[in-house]
């Protein structure tokens, strides 16, 4: 069973959700853009007999706080912060982890502050090298090397409905995915400041990629056991990006779906069983 909670942190409220047996091994679930927790709806309870579950939603997204920009540093590593000090509230200290898109690099950061505190590491679709970048990265270099106002609000369409439900369809069979998610998606972007506080995490996306050789140099010293599970079909983190785990991380096993981006849409029962075999072994 899921139950729906809020955590406050100083004077933000996390919402999030929660599954499964306290007693048994954590899993931390980080979600990515534009979704929130509710992404994990169908792989929680797939997996809550194996894990007890913590689904947050990150702040600026989902049911937790979203301060103002002008107000709030909308920064991936100031995002990681406060997830930090949400799990040091929940004296969660000792966890698997399954990372997503944005989700990626919030818990690589957290990684590499507190190494001691991963048991393991799910990687769907959460980049951590050059080569899993897809083509649509030239044009936000550009942006990042050459920022104007233009270029910023160029990425507005990101927050459209019809690029998310893109998002959500691209590489995908037909008839597979359910409306739900993406509608939830486009509901939220009509809250206030929505657009800025996004493009605020946009133009930094930047210092995630110059961050790349400290992920891939925790890897290399730590040795997580690192299930990257893909699909293989996301036009924004390439197959590429699932593979180059190996060059750092012995611990690695790669499967890469017939799926888009939002790989769960399609195939939670079969990442939640590579989850559970992967991690039984």
């Amino acid at each position: 069973m899921i139950t729906y909670h809020q955590q406050h942190i100083e004077d933000l409220s996390i919402f999030y959700r929660e599954a499964g047996d306290p007693s048994k091994p954590t899993m931390l679930l980080l979600h990515g853009f534009p979704s929130a927790s509710h992404m994990f709806r169908d792989l929680m309870p797939a997996l809550e007999n194996h894990f007890h579950l913590i689904a947050p939603d990150l702040p600026g997204f989902g049911q937790s706080s979203s301060p103002d920009h002008d107000e709030f540093i909308y920064s991936f590593k100031h995002l990681s912060e406060v997830m930090t000090a949400f799990l040091q509230e929940l004296h969660l200290t000792s966890f698997y982890m399954y990372v997503f898109d944005y989700g990626a690099p919030i818990g690589y950061y957290i990684a590499l502050d507190h190494p001691g505190w991963i048991r393991g590491i799910i990687s769907q679709n959460g980049n951590a090298y050059q080569e899993g970048l897809g083509s649509k990265w030239t044009t936000r270099q550009d942006f990042w090397d050459h920022p104007t106002q233009a270029k910023r609000d160029s990425y507005r369409t990101a927050f459209a409905p019809e690029t998310i439900k893109s998002q959500y369809l691209t590489g995908t069979q037909p008839n597979r995915v359910a409306p739900d998610g993406y509608m939830l998606d486009i509901a939220y972007t009509h809250t206030p400041d929505y657009a800025e506080r996004q493009l605020d995490l946009i133009f930094d996306y930047q210092n995630n990629v110059k961050a790349y050789p400290l992920f891939q140099q925790y890897f290399r010293e730590y040795q997580p056991q690192l299930l990257a599970v893909w699909g293989k079909n996301d036009p924004s983190f390439i197959p590429a990006g699932a593979e180059a785990f190996k060059h750092d991380d012995a611990n690695v096993e790669v499967d890469l779906l017939d799926t888009g981006h939002f790989a769960l849409e399609t195939h939670a029962q079969t990442i939640a069983q590579l989850i559970i075999q992967f991690f039984n072994k």
